[in-house]
């Protein structure tokens, strides 16, 4: 059992020897500054973390301004000729819409039926993944099919297997609690299921999202009291996994390569087309940007501009100053959700403990790996910057998780003044 799993124990014993001696409510850490109150010192006004809602409409309204930033020159490239200057904006304005109503609803549902919905939830999703391969059913885009046409829109499965194998995992790991120590009995199972999304995912293809799944069941595994070796030998399967992936694919290949040497003559024009422009877009920001609206590259030289790499288009215009802030807006919503889910578990509930943790592996892991990308201090993928950049069933998924973050914070707190969930 590693560190994490004793911790958990040690929980568990100190609550139940709290509630026997009949000492009173047992203390959790409200704030993050390593300061301890009681549970009634916990303003009754706030239901749920309004910090927290506030930067996640902070990172959509700025989201929202760099999009139409980032596609208003659009319609001149005669590709996109038929679409007005605003469209891209009123589809994720749209979106965003959505989204806002789909997490007021999922707030409304207890955790309780997320716990009992997510074997149901993951069939769901792998129902979806194959659905998005046949012919006629998935739509292609650049020679993915990851999409499926719904009206006007179009849906992304991969989003919701994101959500669903977190779900799944933290169930899951609820219900092996017992056995965690076996490898067979405890992590063989969940291995599979992954294993299973993963050639889905693969098949569209998708490496980046399986990625993000693959890190998510992981940091789930782990928080959920995974023996430490364990662990380590899943990590370095799935390490030798993504390796082999790419050594024998000729084009993730040239990606690597196109990676660590962007301006040579072979990749310049090719792989390495986005990141040189990403680069050269940040670089022409410097510390304090040219101004809203003023980019350059954004002006048909930097693909997917309003997509995967809306951080170089705010590295230009809000320079290194608009940078630091987005990342340090992520880092303190990745933090405080963290924080959600250990007082979450400190209350005996750790299938909401590792839901809310498991969603703040999700939303730190794809941001870190989309500035990573941006910076050039990795490989091209093709992942979107979570809450700001322009997709709707990215949107619209990010949405409900961290609705059901705010579920678990408000059931926390319910809890904490003495009542019931």
């Amino acid at each position: 059992m590693n560190a994490w799993g004793h911790t958990l124990s040690g929980w568990f014993s100190l609550r139940r020897a709290v509630g026997a001696a009949g000492i009173g409510p047992l203390p959790v850490q409200l704030g993050g500054r390593g300061s301890f109150a009681t549970t009634t010192d916990v303003p009754q006004t706030r239901g749920f973390d309004q910090p927290l809602v506030w930067v996640v409409v902070a990172l959509l309204l700025w989201g929202m301004v760099m999009v139409y930033s980032a596609s208003i020159a659009m319609p001149d490239n005669p590709k996109f000729a038929k679409y007005t200057h605003t469209y891209f904006l009123v589809r994720h304005a749209m979106w965003v819409l959505i989204a806002f109503v789909a997490a007021l609803m999922a707030f409304q549902i207890p955790v309780a039926t997320w716990e009992k919905t997510a074997p149901w939830l993951f069939v769901a999703s792998l129902v979806l993944l194959i659905a998005v391969l046949i012919p006629g059913v998935g739509k292609v885009v650049y020679g993915a099919r990851r999409w499926i046409s719904i009206g006007p829109f179009s849906f992304q499965p991969s989003e919701l297997a994101k959500f669903a194998v977190l779900l799944y995992a933290a169930d899951y790991m609820v219900r092996k609690m017992d056995v965690k120590e076996r490898f067979f009995r405890a992590v063989m199972p969940m291995a599979l299921a992954v294993a299973v999304v993963g050639l889905l995912l693969l098949a569209e293809p998708d490496m980046g999202g399986f990625m993000v799944i693959a890190v998510i069941a992981m940091g789930i595994l782990f928080l959920g009291g995974v023996n430490a070796r364990m662990f380590f030998l899943i990590a370095s399967i799935l390490v030798v996994a993504f390796a082999l992936m790419i050594a024998l694919s000729e084009w993730r290949r040239e990606r690597i390569f196109a990676y660590l040497d962007p301006w040579t003559e072979k990749y310049a024009l090719g792989k390495g087309y986005q990141l040189s422009h990403s680069l050269i877009a940040i670089g022409r920001g410097e510390i304090f940007g040219v101004g809203l609206g003023g980019s350059v590259e954004k002006l048909h030289w930097l693909p997917e501009a309003h997509t995967d790499f809306l951080l170089a288009v705010i590295g230009e215009e809000f320079g290194l100053v608009g940078v630091v802030i987005v990342i340090g807006l992520f880092l303190w919503l990745t933090r405080r959700i963290m924080h959600i889910g250990r007082q979450a578990i400190a209350l005996d509930r750790v299938f909401a403990g590792l839901t809310a943790q498991g969603v703040g592996i999700w939303m730190g892991f794809q941001s870190f790996i989309n500035m990573g990308v941006n910076l050039g201090a990795l490989p091209t993928k093709g992942l979107t910057l979570p809450l700001m950049s322009y997709g709707g069933s990215a949107i619209l998924m990010n949405m409900i998780a961290i609705a059901v973050v705010l579920r678990i914070d408000y059931e926390n707190r319910q809890l904490m003044h003495g009542g019931r969930i």
